[in-house]
């Protein structure tokens, strides 16, 4: 850009004009990268997004088998078998749409009603085999109540949380737990979650006092504790590249001969090094952190659960089977697990034995629903 007398800054190269405009209303979509063993061969795709949450030693399932994460090295994630047996399950960006609080509000107290023994809603009637034995089995969670469930399986020590804040906020709600918990007392954890909460699997019985009377629950040092649960860096640089992208910084080439992603990601790379280490006041690299933290983690509403679940009362049921609500959670993280037992299999398994325990007395921490009242005035009526 250069000043003219007038005082108005122009373009004096029409190349660089044309490739602004081209730049200009750019729509970044989801990079994919390859998945290769460290030995050489490859094994698929994945969304580079996921990727960049991992940090070296992670494990996590694809195509079949537990991997565990090497390292990232043009634009393809090295990897080698793992001896664990779990690990995270990859999350696609088609399928992260986060529930919004609205709508998570209206569930639980839809919810609420049901526990009380109201079904007015066709939804809820219709659902109401479930929700039984969710209510015989644990508990049904209400805007007043945070639901904490424990297990313990083959698998280790399962822990379920359902703070009904969506997929964004339960993915660091669970990485700051698990970060937590870890200090307090080390161990190894996986982690699965949906839109409704989020399951902790430990190898070893985690300490859960801090869960029981909210401490874990407190915000002061949220960001710190964030950044450092999460591989915070590796966000921030893949968030530049599209914010370079669309600044003209990187140019993507010409319609019909585009640069393949390992260029841009050479070349974005540079420029965020290059002002990390001489320009780190670049507002471009203020604009990618603060993406990361509005975005990638949403760390406003991450606070505000954080609140909320504080003024929760918390009640903790030790299950003797996995609940529905924790089931969606568990099939979550097994379903591309390698097994020689189908999943089908599995789960006619596991419901199978959740079964026998509801046909056993009801235990005293998990009252059955009351049968619907017929004079319940429906919602919007």
């Amino acid at each position: 850009m250069v000043q003219g007398d007038d005082g108005v800054y122009r373009v004096p190269d029409r190349g660089i004009a044309l490739r602004h405009r081209l730049q200009v209303g750019t729509i970044v979509s989801e990079a994919s990268m390859l998945v290769k063993w460290l030995s050489g061969g490859t094994i698929g795709q994945i969304e580079e997004g996921f990727i960049a949450r991992l940090n070296k030693g992670d494990h996590f399932v694809f195509a079949g088998r537990v991997l565990e994460y090497v390292r990232t090295q043009d634009m393809a994630a090295y990897v080698r078998r793992a001896t664990k047996k779990s690990g995270i399950v990859p999350a696609w960006a088609g399928g992260k749409m986060p529930l919004s609080s609205e709508l998570a509000d209206a569930t639980l107290e839809a919810l609420e009603s049901a526990r009380q023994g109201d079904f007015f809603e066709p939804e809820l009637q219709a659902a109401l085999p479930m929700l039984r034995a969710q209510s015989r089995l644990s508990r049904l969670p209400t805007p007043k109540t945070l639901l904490i469930e424990q297990h313990r399986s083959r698998e280790g020590h399962h822990v379920f949380l359902y703070p009904f804040a969506g997929r964004y906020v339960h993915l660091g709600l669970a990485s700051l737990l698990a970060w937590r918990l870890s200090r307090r007392q080390p161990n190894t954890f996986s982690m699965s979650v949906n839109d409704y909460g989020f399951e902790l699997l430990a190898a070893e019985a985690p300490p859960l006092e801090g869960l029981r009377d909210g401490s874990l629950f407190d915000d002061a040092g949220l960001l710190q504790d964030v950044l450092a649960s999460l591989n915070s860096s590796e966000l921030a640089q893949r968030r530049f590249r599209e914010i370079a992208r669309v600044a003209g910084l990187v140019f993507t080439g010409y319609p019909g001969a585009p640069k393949s992603t390992k260029q841009l990601q050479a070349s974005s790379s540079l420029f965020y090094e290059v002002f990390r280490k001489y320009d780190p006041t670049n507002k471009l690299l203020g604009q990618a952190d603060a993406e990361v933290l509005a975005q990638e983690l949403d760390i406003r509403r991450l606070r505000a659960s954080l609140k909320r679940m504080r003024a929760q009362r918390v009640e903790a049921v030790t299950l003797r089977a996995p609940s529905p609500f924790a089931l969606a959670l568990m099939v979550e993280r097994f379903r591309e697990q390698l097994s020689t037992e189908k999943l089908a299999d599995r789960l006619a398994r596991i419901l199978k034995e959740a079964a026998a325990e509801i046909d056993a007395p009801a235990a005293t921490d998990a009252a059955a629903p009351r049968r619907p009242r017929a004079s319940r005035r429906r919602i919007g009526a």
